[in-house]
């Protein structure tokens, strides 16, 4: 697939004689935004941490940006930001502070204007010389996805962004990800909120017992659901009815 940002094929990985990944394939489109759902477990993180290079997978092959990134991890690196499912920010420092070292960090000639410009893009110049300590759970979310843009990478790798948030905060969180998106970045998101995928998702895909089970638009999965019959007005599955189904379907065989 020539427009695809990511590409996997037949993925796998053990952990002694625990097998999380069967051969997992699948492709992610430039400028998409690729939701991974799955139950706890089910080897989402095992899979973000080998497309970032973290890990190294037992078998299969993964690009990222068109590099390998068993071969070629460097340039992986150069290509991407990560965010994982607990803010990596320092709550010592100030915003600011935080947004200026990771900039210094990337070599940037201009870490200054940087950071003011993330700071007003995220809704964090009011905050930005106050200690991060004092955040709310969605700001600290917000500056910690500032941070991984610095440097504006080609690929963002959200695991579970918007865990622990209250409602308020993740809304927030959803409308940066669509903005990211809309202004060309790829997002590769896992989450366990099959409402966010639902929200966000231009391609869904369900892990189970190792394997990708499903992957389509949300209006494929739905043609997976069972029918049902109705006498007035026919209830459209919700993506939790969905993915409920499938894997249910998928333990009975």
């Amino acid at each position: 697939m020539l427009n695809s940002s990511i590409q996997v094929q037949g993925l796998q990985k053990s952990y002694k004689n625990l097998h999380v990944l069967k051969g997992v394939d699948f492709e992610v489109g430039k400028g998409s935004i690729f939701a991974l759902l799955g139950s706890n477990g089910a080897g989402k993180t095992t899979i973000v941490k080998i497309l970032t290079t973290l890990l190294r997978q037992d078998g299969g092959t993964a690009a990222v940006n068109g590099f390998d990134v068993a071969a070629k991890p460097d340039y992986v690196r150069q290509s991407i930001s990560l965010t994982g499912q607990f803010a990596a920010v320092d709550e010592i420092l100030t915003g600011r502070e935080n947004l200026i070292m990771i900039a210094k960090l990337r070599h940037l000639k201009n870490p200054l204007q940087v950071t003011d410009d993330l700071l007003n893009r995220f809704g964090l110049t009011d905050a930005a010389d106050r200690a991060v300590a004092t955040y709310s759970g969605g700001m600290h979310r917000r500056l910690d996805i500032a941070m991984s843009l610095v440097g504006s990478p080609k690929i963002i790798f959200l695991d579970e962004p918007t865990t622990g948030l209250d409602p308020e905060g993740r809304i927030e969180v959803w409308k940066l990800i669509k903005e990211l998106a809309n202004n060309g970045a790829t997002v590769f998101l896992t989450t366990q909120y099959l409402d966010e995928a639902e929200q966000l998702a231009d391609r869904i895909a369900i892990l189970h017992e190792g394997r990708i089970i499903a992957n389509g638009t949300l209006a494929d999965l739905k043609k997976l659901f069972p029918s049902t019959k109705v006498k007035y007005v026919e209830k459209q599955p919700s993506l939790e009815e969905i993915f409920l189904a499938i894997v249910g379907k998928k333990e009975e065989n």
